[in-house]
């Protein structure tokens, strides 16, 4: 490795760029969310609730859009930055034009898809009055004009995500966020219909567009000063994409699964007693989410050249979700039943506070496993993740099926966790084969992972509120005590001061 290959392989993995990262992340996550939650109301009184429950699907159809595009967005990341850890960066500019030009014919294909489908669907599947029928055809072929820019966006995201440039993304995915949910109010004073709402819609999708297109070109100037089509790049990255949709499709499945089967086994009442604590304990995947999102292109290039310093970055991440994640779900298991009383009655959460806290404790697990699995697709073994999904789809199923119908929905909870738990597992030991080396984690953090569950487990059966209270805070200041002194090296500590 050069003398430039490695320092700008430092730069792109370093501990503070990395930290800055995932708080940019954080703010551009949550930023819309909260947005959101003003915007929502106002469009319900506004349009109605059938022309809302259409434009929630319109969201969510921007929001799957990158099913079309065949994980080619996620395959440059990971290729764009495999490129600067070897010092190859000559390669990118074509790499990034071929991955762009294939999304965008993908794209295509999309708009054509819905172009055909919008007329069978409102027809044949969508329950609504007849007078709303044409108006949300027009709607939904009108939106599927925005497929081609909301794909190829992804990609020109992706090369500004290799390059570890999150605060200029977020600079842009924030403004966008915020559109998304507070544009379609600017159409209210003119035009109630959906046709007016979604073409907010995909106007701002088309100048979030323009937005990353320009940003791309002025950030990287070896981007606009070549553009060509590299034939041998489209194997690679339809490949690597080709596992990421595998994986892209089973995991909603594996997701969605357990609430079809409850509806269908249970009743209709039974998916509202599981769905609303999935829903609540489920919004802190943001944490893992905003820091992996930073890691995969950082696992990408450190893997390259430098297996002993992403084994380092593989135990800091893990290490910083733990430290973070464990009181905020100790504090969620010890008050998930007097919370769920206080938010919406007594009768509600005598149903749903177990599978709170059983949903609790596989978020947790999840949420470290989430390490394992971004590190295998960042250092280009997509492959091994999609073919745990296939296999756990099956399994997961039959387990499923077989506890809602012994246990109900606190069966089915116990059956996502045991699921979660299974899956970080295998990944953690995929993680350690492809780590050769490498220390992934010491002693003492495997410990204290183990201990977790069982921690959690004591507080839930707690029942008296004053003992409750005692034990939590014991055991959060044990924990942050045994993190502190134990578990982090004297190198990690001092970087956590400095960002005290």
């Amino acid at each position: 490795m050069t003398e430039t290959t490695e320092s700008s392989n430092q730069r792109l993995t370093s501990g503070r760029l990395l930290a800055r990262n995932t708080f940019w992340n954080l703010l551009g996550n949550g930023t819309p969310m909260i947005v959101a939650v003003i915007c929502i109301p106002i469009l319900i009184r506004a349009v109605g609730k059938e022309r809302f429950g259409l434009l929630t699907l319109a969201w969510a159809l921007i929001g799957y859009a990158s099913f079309f595009d065949l994980g080619l967005g996620r395959a440059l990341t990971q290729i764009v930055a495999h490129k600067l850890g070897t010092g190859k960066s000559r390669d990118i500019p074509s790499i990034a034009w071929t991955s762009l030009a294939l999304m965008m014919l993908l794209g295509v294909l999309g708009t054509a898809s819905i172009l055909l489908i919008s007329p069978w669907l409102v027809a044949r599947e969508l329950k609504m009055q007849a007078g709303l029928q044409h108006e949300t055809v027009q709607a939904f072929r009108l939106l599927g004009f925005s497929i081609p820019f909301v794909i190829t966006t992804a990609g020109l995201r992706g090369l500004l995500e290799a390059h570890q440039r999150f605060r200029l993304i977020n600079a842009l995915r924030i403004p966008a966020g915020i559109y998304t949910f507070a544009g379609p109010m600017l159409a209210l004073p003119f035009s109630r219909s959906l046709v007016a709402v979604v073409t907010t819609l995909v106007i701002g999708r088309v100048l979030t567009w323009i937005a990353y297109l320009w940003v791309g070109l002025r950030v990287l100037p070896e981007f606009r000063r070549t553009i060509t089509w590299d034939r041998s790049a489209v194997g690679p990255l339809l490949s690597f994409g080709g596992w990421m949709t595998v994986s892209n499709v089973i995991s909603p499945l594996l997701l969605m699964l357990d609430r079809f089967l409850i509806g269908g086994m249970v009743s209709i009442a039974a998916v509202a007693y599981y769905a609303t604590p999935y829903e609540v304990i489920t919004k802190f995947w943001l944490l893992p989410a905003s820091l992996m999102g930073v890691m995969f292109p950082a696992f990408s290039t450190g893997y390259a050249q430098d297996r002993e310093r992403t084994a380092r970055l593989f135990a800091r991440s893990i290490k910083f979700l733990f430290l973070v994640l464990f009181p905020i779900m100790l504090c969620a298991i010890a008050l998930a039943q007097d919370g769920l009383i206080l938010w919406l009655g007594k009768d509600f959460a005598q149903h749903s506070f177990r599978v709170f806290q059983w949903l609790a404790v596989g978020v947790f697990v999840n949420s470290l496993a989430q390490v394992p699995f971004t590190l295998l697709q960042g250092i280009g073994r997509p492959d091994v993740t999609a073919k745990l999904h296939l296999i756990e789809l099956f399994l997961y199923g039959a387990l499923l099926w077989w506890m809602i119908g012994k246990y109900g929905i606190e069966g089915a909870a116990v059956a996502w966790t045991f699921r979660a738990t299974i899956d970080a597992l295998f990944l953690f030991i995929m993680s350690k084969r492809l780590l050769l080396g490498g220390t992934l984690l010491r002693m003492r953090t495997v410990l204290l992972t183990l201990l977790a569950p069982a921690m959690m487990a004591v507080i839930a059966l707690m029942n008296t509120p004053i003992v409750k209270v005692a034990l939590l805070l014991a055991i959060i200041l044990g924990f942050l005590f045994v993190m502190w002194f134990r578990v982090l090296t004297p190198e990690e500590r001092t970087f956590a001061q400095s960002y005290r």
